[in-house]
């Protein structure tokens, strides 16, 4: 789920409340939110172009800041230019160029301070478990008392193995997403693609030996991480349960991960 969108009841409440309200409930809170269509990042793109091709350049910089928050990139902002130079003016580009440098920066390709991805501190690398990533994670405990809670960060193409929650009883986590572009994937379905404001429930279950007897469901197999195109961020709740455990498994297939845009 998406955050909810207030910019037009905040700039135009009092002038136009009724536009103000379509902007952010119909616009934003309807068509941008149906990412089994598309994804926020493809509609990103889609509008990045259209509002380059009628030269609405204020409204184009807003867009590309939301594009980059949905994962795409500076070198990519400037290939939808370049395309759509040929067919919508050559001085348009020239227009567009200087606010992509003003929304992605100009010191190389897509630089990123994890540092600013949220309100979250980054913490440390994630060297105790790294042999369980591929790619750089970072973690941060943000409480050790009550409920345990992490901010976990994710360099791009950064992921976990498979692994699996255990608990005699109770047990799970809970990921808040709270930056960047992110995928969460359980055994035999398919990969969810994760942004800020998604919630992911995930139960544990009582590990079953062969020969066992049991009514309790094993825990849900799954693997999350950052699209490979952006960092990701988001915070581990540690359910309480009794007898907890993470049972780490196989990396995730080069093949599967690769096939995910």
């Amino acid at each position: 789920m998406a955050e909810k969108q207030t910019a037009g009841r905040n700039l135009l409440g009092d002038l136009a409340p009724k536009f103000a309200e379509l902007n952010d409930d119909v616009l934003f809170g309807e068509i941008w939110s149906r990412e089994e269509q598309l994804s926020a990042r493809d509609r990103s793109m889609i509008t990045i172009a259209a509002l380059f091709s009628a030269g609405l350049y204020p409204q184009l910089r807003s867009h590309l800041s939301l594009g980059k928050a949905h994962g795409v990139t500076r070198q990519e902002a400037v290939e939808i230019v370049t395309q759509l130079a040929f067919y919508c003016g050559w001085p348009k580009a020239w227009s567009a160029f200087p606010l992509i440098r003003e929304v992605y920066g100009d010191d190389g390709d897509d630089v990123v301070d994890p540092a600013k991805l949220s309100a979250f501190p980054v913490g440390e690398k994630n060297d105790a478990f790294a042999q369980y990533f591929i790619g750089q994670s970072y973690l941060a405990p943000l409480s050790t008392r009550q409920v345990p809670v992490f901010n976990v960060t994710f360099e791009p193409g950064c992921r976990n193995n498979w692994h699996v929650h255990h608990a005699a009883s109770g047990g799970g986590q809970m990921l808040i997403c709270v930056s960047g572009r992110g995928w969460y994937q359980e055994w035999d379905r398919e990969a969810r693609e994760l942004h800020p404001g998604d919630v992911v429930n995930i139960p544990a279950g009582v590990k079953h030996y062969p020969g066992d007897v049991v009514n309790i469901p094993a825990g849900v197999k799954h693997w999350h991480g950052a699209a490979k195109d952006s960092w990701f961020q988001h915070l581990a709740i540690e359910v309480p349960g009794e007898g907890g455990h993470t049972e780490w498994c196989e990396a995730v297939d080069e093949e599967r991960y690769g096939g995910l845009r």
